[in-house]
């Protein structure tokens, strides 16, 4: 597979509609490592997904191996007020290709469905909305989304294990949403499918729908829509879990 914009932006798309966004270990108690190949084999052999720092990670490692050239960024996601949040609470790639350098994102719960120009005031329009990074102090840019900051990406490269302090924060602390209750996200060909808790938000061009799940329901849906399969001790630990923002 050559590593092209076209192999980029394939292996992209296929990502956000294969592999779920989760934060499900975390309320199953199970530690969250900043280890690219175990990344990986939760997604390829548990047919599971991951948040920022796994998915990103494993995927930023899939890039280099192809031949692509990578590097991690750090990034702060930003409030509903478009006040930057915590160093170190989102990762994100760049990645060089064909001589220019691109943004790449496959652990955003919403984001961008193919690598966009890492340049700002260029806006790129795809199925999701609108995006466009504009430039702050210290050459850090801001990734703006439908016209609300999404998150500050900070300059230089960053190694995965650099994001320790941030990948402890958002599976222990109080204060991490992450810790507030379960969601599960994927991109769909028509929109996207998630699930905040068991309650099911589906979004397509005509508008959104959302329906709550009882434990069965959560489970199959979850098998079906999802691929994932909990076992029922799991299931029964997750619907505890299941409150979110």
């Amino acid at each position: 597979m050559p590593a092209t914009r076209d192999t980029l932006r394939r292996l992209h798309r296929a990502h956000l509609e294969r592999v779920p966004f989760e934060n499900f270990d975390i309320h199953l108690g199970v530690p969250i490592r900043l280890d690219a190949v175990a990344s990986a084999e939760k997604v390829a052999l548990r047919s599971r997904g991951g948040f920022c720092y796994e998915l990103n990670g494993a995927f930023a490692s899939l890039l280099a191996a192809l031949g692509f050239e990578v590097e991690l960024r750090e990034a702060r996601v930003s409030s509903p007020d478009g006040v930057p949040g915590r160093a170190l609470g989102h990762a994100c790639i760049a990645v060089r290709v064909d001589g220019e350098e691109l943004l790449a994102d496959v652990g955003f719960g919403r984001g961008f469905d193919e690598p966009i120009r890492l340049l700002p005031d260029i806006t790129a329009q795809d199925t999701a909305g609108a995006f466009v990074l504009r430039p702050v102090a210290d050459g850090e840019l801001d990734l703006v989304f439908d016209g609300v900051p999404q998150n500050r990406i900070a300059p230089g490269p960053r190694e995965l294990a650099a994001f320790a302090p941030g990948c402890a924060f958002h599976q222990s602390s109080p204060e991490s949403r992450f810790t507030q209750g379960t969601v599960c996200s994927i991109r769909t060909p028509e929109g996207r499918l998630t699930l905040s808790g068991t309650h099911l938000i589906e979004t397509t061009a005509s508008g959104q729908d959302g329906r709550d799940l009882d434990r069965d329901a959560f489970a199959a849906v979850l098998g079906s829509r999802f691929g994932i399969a909990f076992e029922a001790a799991e299931l029964d630990r997750l619907a505890q879990a299941a409150r979110w923002l």
